[in-house]
């Protein structure tokens, strides 16, 4: 035992002597990059203070809303595409927009899902891209662009902006409207862009949650303030016709090269002289005025994704427009490049820190000298650095655990500093991995590939609180007037619904408010008499099992079995009724009094 002990110490003599020799040049490395933090945290903190958080405009009337369009690149998204737009149309309150898809020719599953969508709404239109693909997603918003001029020649329009986003976008209500409002005085506009909550144990998630909400909520809106540069996010960025204009006339609208085009065509528009703008990050309804979306939720595909992003906006951007003349660009461009070697860094300090508490603990168990802390001890400079450091540290974390906070709560904010740690090791790989692939294209003089990340969409049933809310749809649709849209929400029970006290009141009977609940939902709603449907289709699940889900069969049709019930049913329950029928499940809204019928022969 003393011999092993005897070899544990000489080790530790090693390792502490080795580590010694990397405190210094890291500690004043990490002391530089934590004061940079610190202005940006400072100056946030500043804005919130004075409250400048507030949202920047204001809803224009329907007269007054801008043509816009929205381009959608697609490539393998048949799963989600369909969810996609069918959620967006009904929940986006705005009126005065197109939408553009891009697809390619062998791309046979999304063209097939588009078409449908084609056919059913009057503002999808497809763009075909004329070549195979997948080439990049700038090369199809290229194309995009090029059959929307097509579109408005043919019919005599022209937008007055554009906005990009992806297939698995939720896209807010009132983003249009914001973009709308904000045109034409500036030339690039960002909506804040955030992820979904997961369950707090996804950490790889996680530390997506902890990133948007700090950049979105804190970091853009600064650097734009102070007069630097805005990268896009990629979805949710909003540009002018003049921008577009000024883009497509200085070496093509996207460079089909690019892996991040969106960060490139902010670089390119703020050089040019362009007016850009964040909109800052707001809270409707108790919601984030966002686009939300799920990101990556493994470690394989958050480092895929990762890499693309270090590739495109650290070394492509930096190959191609090098650090430029402006002092405060220089600034973030060193923030948006200095992950290359930070990414390394804060690995290496991940390891002393593990290495630093295990050989404390080892000088505890066994009563020997701790010779890190000795070594740190010994000279002024590295116990005064490490002590700065300590408390820039400190002030990092309880920042970024206060911008997720804002977003998620302080529950889930609360494991944001393990989060952190978490997201150091994705951070490397993606580096690495970056690096690995942009020197292998540079030695073998071939173009960077596209690397496309997974998309999935939510469950119907998980997208209530992106919805339009009710009072306004009835408002908007005539159902009733807004006087009787406020006197039921003052008047209902704690526990009851908008609409059933609408029902109450007279305001509007059941079907109306059904109607309305299908244009919300983007969901048919139907009425049914119960003599109309066959016993044999009305008993064709187990009676049980459908009084639990409430719904009932009413038509077995095309391969598919079509159940009414008055409310939404759940990815739960969908899969609990699948389970007892090979047929497609279509499901329909019905009113309550119709659909007790239904339960009655359903029942027998």
């Amino acid at each position: 035992m003393a011999q092993f002990t005897s070899l544990l110490d000489s080790a530790d003599a090693a390792f502490a002597a080795g580590a010694a020799a990397f405190l210094l040049p890291l500690a004043v490395y990490i002391l530089l990059s934590g004061l940079d933090d610190l202005i940006l945290d400072a100056l946030w903190v500043r804005r919130l203070l004075k409250g400048s958080w507030k949202p920047a405009f204001s809803t224009p009337v329907v007269d007054q809303e801008k043509r816009l369009a929205v381009w959608l690149p697609l490539w393998q998204e048949a799963e989600v595409i369909g969810p996609m737009l069918e959620h967006n149309l009904a929940a986006v309150a705005y009126g005065n927009w197109e939408v553009f898809i891009g697809c390619y020719p062998n791309d046979d599953a999304t063209m097939s899902a588009a078409r449908l969508l084609e056919a059913r709404f009057p503002q999808i239109h497809i763009v075909m891209v004329p070549w195979p693909g997948p080439t990049s997603k700038a090369d199809n918003l290229n194309c995009i662009h090029a059959g929307m001029a097509e579109w408005e020649a043919e019919h005599g329009v022209t937008f007055d902006g554009i906005i990009v986003h992806d297939a698995e976008d939720l896209i807010h209500p009132l983003s249009l409207s914001a973009v709308s409002a904000m045109l034409p005085d500036c030339d690039m506009i960002q909506v804040p862009v955030l992820p979904l909550r997961t369950p707090w144990w996804e950490l790889t998630h996680g530390v997506y949650c902890d990133d948007f909400a700090e950049s979105q909520g804190k970091d853009l809106e600064s650097r734009v303030l102070a007069g630097a540069f805005l990268p896009g996010c990629g979805v949710g960025t909003a540009f002018s016709r003049a921008a577009l204009d000024r883009l497509d006339g200085s070496g093509g609208l996207f460079r089909p090269g690019s892996l991040t085009e969106d960060y490139d065509a902010g670089l390119r528009l703020h050089r040019a002289g362009c007016r850009q703008a964040f909109v800052p990050l707001a809270f409707e309804w108790g919601a984030p005025m966002a686009t939300r979306e799920y990101f990556p939720r493994t470690v394989r595909q958050a480092v895929r994704q990762r890499s693309r992003w270090v590739t495109g906006n650290a070394l492509q951007a930096w190959e191609r427009y090098g650090w430029g003349r402006n002092p405060r660009d220089w600034w973030f461009l060193w923030r948006d490049r200095k992950g290359l070697w930070g990414n390394l860094v804060s690995l290496v300090c991940n390891l002393l820190l593990l290495y630093g508490l295990a050989s404390w603990a080892l000088s505890g168990a066994t009563g020997s000298a701790w010779r890190l802390g000795e070594l740190v001890r010994s000279s002024p400079v590295f116990e005064a650095l490490l002590w700065a450091n300590t408390a820039l540290l400190a002030m990092r974390l309880l920042a970024r655990a206060a911008a997720s906070a804002r977003v998620y709560g302080w529950v889930f904010a609360a494991l944001s500093p393990l989060r952190m740690l978490w997201g150091n090791w994705i951070n490397f790989q993606a580096t690495m991995l970056a690096l690995a692939a942009w020197l292998r294209s540079r030695l073998s003089n071939q173009p960077l590939a596209w690397v496309k990340t997974a998309h999935v969409y939510p469950h119907r049933s998980g997208l209530a609180s992106h919805k339009r809310r009710l009072g306004e749809i009835l408002v908007s649709n005539g159902y009733c007037s807004r006087e009787d849209v406020e006197a039921a929400a003052e008047t209902k029970g704690p526990s009851q619904l908008l609409g059933e006290r609408l029902v109450e009141l007279g305001a509007i009977d059941e079907p109306g408010l059904y109607e309305a609940l299908s244009l919300q939902q983007d969901m048919p709603w139907i009425r049914i008499e119960s003599e109309s449907i066959p016993s044999r289709v009305a008993r064709a699940l187990p009676g049980e099992l459908l009084d639990s889900c409430g719904v009932v069969p009413f038509r077995i049709e095309d391969g598919g079995l079509h159940l009414a019930g008055p409310w939404i049913v759940d990815a739960e329950t969908q899969e609990k009724l699948q389970r007892y029928t090979r047929l497609e499940l279509r499901f329909h809204l019905t009113p309550p009094s119709d659909y007790e019928r239904l339960r009655r022969k359903a029942l027998g």
